[in-house]
């Protein structure tokens, strides 16, 4: 029988593009209730805010997936409020669960954590190896000091509060708006909108020569809910599917799934941010049993289908 089954499991960003696709996925849990709490609602970068709402809906399960998140241009031009929301939501509702029993606090970290000059494939053990890259800095440190809160209430209080470390996310629902959005989904619109008008070629940032790995989102929310049911532990997890491709080779891939076939322009006065990225995901499949069932071009293809399907 599952461990969620008949709880009462509140998805803070539920409603969001990983939140969303998370409490779809729980129906097939028998929880109780799956509470989904409004930010028009409950500012959860507000202590009383966290306080009220744990509160109000008195949940057994908290997994915390709201955030503030954006690609690098975002991450670059807004470093204060991504650092300050990110930390306040995630101190202010893990304290709140703690002080009103909640039985298991999920918490969702971020491959911007990891150092800036980390080892390939990025290992749990060295997370606190350096600084991370500048680009997104402010809001990996922001989600890591959430595994320290995490580690500390377990030692002090004996509070059941574990943390994840998902890779770069991309597929249905995801934000496309170009100014915020992240890599996959910018390129998806570039080529499309491209293809439409007939221009001649896209612009894309940096050199390509960066590479990345990528998750789609289906596969992101099982290994939370996985982990929510099995996973107990202290130590950090990474989320991932373990292989990593080139910008350069994703942008290409991209244009074949769109059906561009203009030419890229490479804009490299702009930033790569950091060089490689790539998970050692053998915990998750120790631990809670996750492997990503998802290869990136079938989630590319179902993801500009999905696209095409909302314009």
């Amino acid at each position: 029988m599952s461990q969620l089954k008949g709880k009462k499991i509140m998805v803070t960003g539920g409603s969001g593009f990983l939140g969303s696709h998370v409490t779809q996925l729980l129906a097939k849990y028998d929880a109780a209730d799956v509470i989904v709490p409004r930010s028009r609602q409950y500012d959860l970068t507000s202590q009383a805010a966290c306080l009220s709402v744990i509160q109000d809906y008195k949940p057994d399960i908290v997994i915390h997936l709201a955030a503030k998140v954006g690609g690098i241009g975002a991450n670059r031009a807004n470093p204060g409020s991504f650092f300050y929301d990110n930390l306040s939501m995630g101190i202010h509702l893990a304290e709140a669960s703690r002080l009103h029993g909640v039985e298991k606090f999920v918490a969702c970290g971020t491959i911007c954590s990891y150092p800036k000059f980390a080892n390939v494939p990025f290992k749990e053990e060295e997370l606190w190896d350096g600084y991370p890259e500048e680009t997104n800095a402010p809001y990996g440190l922001a989600k890591k000091m959430l595994l320290v809160q995490s580690q500390a209430y377990r030692k002090q209080y004996g509070f059941n509060s574990i943390f994840l470390l998902p890779v770069n996310l991309y597929g249905p629902r995801d934000n496309f708006d170009l100014e915020t959005s992240h890599v996959i989904p910018a390129l998806i619109r570039k080529c499309l909108e491209a293809k439409e008008q007939n221009a001649d070629c896209i612009e894309v940032w940096g050199t390509g020569i960066a590479t990345r790995e990528f998750l789609y989102v289906e596969d992101a929310a099982t290994a939370i809910l996985q982990a929510a049911e099995q996973y107990n532990g202290e130590e950090p997890v990474n989320i991932g599917t373990g292989r990593e491709i080139s910008i350069k080779g994703l942008v290409h891939l991209i244009a074949e799934k769109t059906g561009y076939t203009g030419n890229i322009r490479w804009d490299e006065s702009r930033p790569d941010g950091q060089l490689r990225r790539c998970l050692d995901t053998s915990k998750a499949e120790q631990l809670f049993s996750f492997k990503a069932k998802t290869d990136l071009p079938e989630g590319l293809e179902k993801t500009v289908k999905w696209y095409i399907d909302q314009q």
